[in-house]
């Protein structure tokens, strides 16, 4: 398994979030869809927000990033939205 963090802060973060929340079930399709799919969790904090995604391999990960990437560019216009904070790595351990 491997999981990806993007950390939304900054200028657009807290916007961005509102459009998250406003679009949800379109949101879930996309991410659903990723190639060896396993969990996204996706949270609001103080300054923006956070999106967590854990897929079988790195390239499903790699995915994910492009497909937000991606959805923000075309779904964000005029929210300028700082890019996030991504952190990565390999599951040492996954529960649900």
């Amino acid at each position: 398994m491997h999981t990806v963090i993007r950390n939304y802060t900054g200028t657009g973060a807290t916007e961005l979030f509102d459009l998250l929340d406003q679009r949800k079930a379109e949101v879930e399709g996309l991410i659903r869809a990723i190639n060896g799919f396993v969990s996204y969790s996706l949270f609001r904090t103080e300054t923006g927000g956070v999106s967590v995604t854990v897929c079988e391999d790195k390239s499903g990960t790699d995915e994910s990033v492009q497909v937000a990437k991606d959805w923000i560019r075309e779904n964000g216009r005029g929210l300028d939205v700082t890019p996030p904070i991504v952190t990565e790595g390999t599951n040492i351990l996954q529960l649900q």
